[in-house]
């Protein structure tokens, strides 16, 4: 496989060690930054996000505005490649399971300085205690 060194979104991919390229590539990093609890990463203890620190807690819909603010601070933090524009609760449990929906812009180079949006993204999102599981939504 060849790849193109110019392109600003270029990685491993964690599961299989394979190249990983554009928004695929942005996907993995949101999942490991939802993944990340604050202070496990040596050298780099302010990576991550508070998502890890509200798993597993009951919930009510009322309550998801704390997903909603980690959520959204870790993007905002660690990923400018994809800006929220909308965050949308689909589905709550008592038992902690959360769905929420995200859509914002995709910005391939913004971790270069450029902000050109190249298109808008759609991800589910879904919380339970084992973990917050990232998917992108298809757009019909």
């Amino acid at each position: 496989m060849s790849i193109n060194l110019r392109d600003p979104s270029v990685g491993i991919n964690a599961a299989t060690g394979s190249i990983v390229t554009g928004w695929e590539h942005v996907v993995q990093s949101l999942r490991d930054i939802f993944d990340t609890r604050f202070g496990s990463r040596v050298m780099r203890e302010w990576y991550g996000s508070f998502v890890p620190n509200l798993l597993g807690r009951l919930i009510t819909p009322n309550e998801v505005t704390p997903y909603f603010v980690a959520i959204t601070s870790a993007i905002e933090q660690w990923e400018p490649r994809f800006r929220v524009t909308r965050i949308e609760v689909i589905k709550v449990t008592r038992d902690g399971q959360l769905h929420v929906f995200l859509e914002g812009e995709y910005r391939p180079r913004a971790v270069h300085g450029d902000f050109t949006v190249e298109g808008a993204r759609r991800l589910d999102a879904y919380a339970n205690p084992d973990g917050l599981l990232i998917e992108e939504r298809m757009v019909p």
